[in-house]
């Protein structure tokens, strides 16, 4: 926050509260993003950060842990018996 209000000293406080509700909603809150964020306003625009669901995930799903421990499918065993 400290880095906030010195910015806001530089670019106006109506700016950095635009930028730092961006922040918010893009969970960008490391060094130099708020920044980053307000070079880009200044340039382009307010910035509208878009957010995924769950569908557009990089991550990988869980399905898989489901079947741990459980058999792959039934097991054939060969020969006559």
């Amino acid at each position: 926050m400290a880095e906030a209000v010195e910015l806001a000293k530089l670019h106006g406080r109506a700016a950095v509260d635009q930028a730092l509700g961006t922040a918010a909603v893009a969970g960008r809150f490391l060094e130099g993003d708020l920044r980053s964020i307000l070079d880009h306003q200044r340039h382009h625009g307010p910035a509208v950060p878009h957010q995924r669901s769950e569908a557009h995930s990089l991550q990988p799903g869980t399905a898989s842990w489901a079947r741990l421990g459980h058999p792959a499918g039934p097991v054939e065993v060969g020969g006559d018996q």
